[in-house]
């Protein structure tokens, strides 16, 4: 069950509730501080079809090349 900080408190939410809060904060970065503002990291421990996934989103929904990972050779 996803929670939802309200104050200073975290209370149960649905994950209706809190995939739309990050949605909403997620536009408000987007809208006031333009794409380049938000970044993804992907993991080794995902396989490559999840990390291309990743990647593709972060480049064709959010517009921005802000994309790495964690595995360093």
């Amino acid at each position: 069950t996803p929670l939802i900080r309200r104050g200073d408190n975290f209370e149960e939410a649905t994950w209706d509730e809190a995939l739309t809060l990050v949605a909403e904060k997620l536009a408000t970065i987007h809208g006031e501080f333009g794409p380049d503002s938000i970044g993804f990291l992907a993991s080794a421990k995902c396989t490559n079809e999840e990390n291309y996934l990743l990647q593709k989103f972060a480049r064709a929904v959010i517009k921005t090349n802000n994309v790495d990972h964690c595995a360093r050779l």
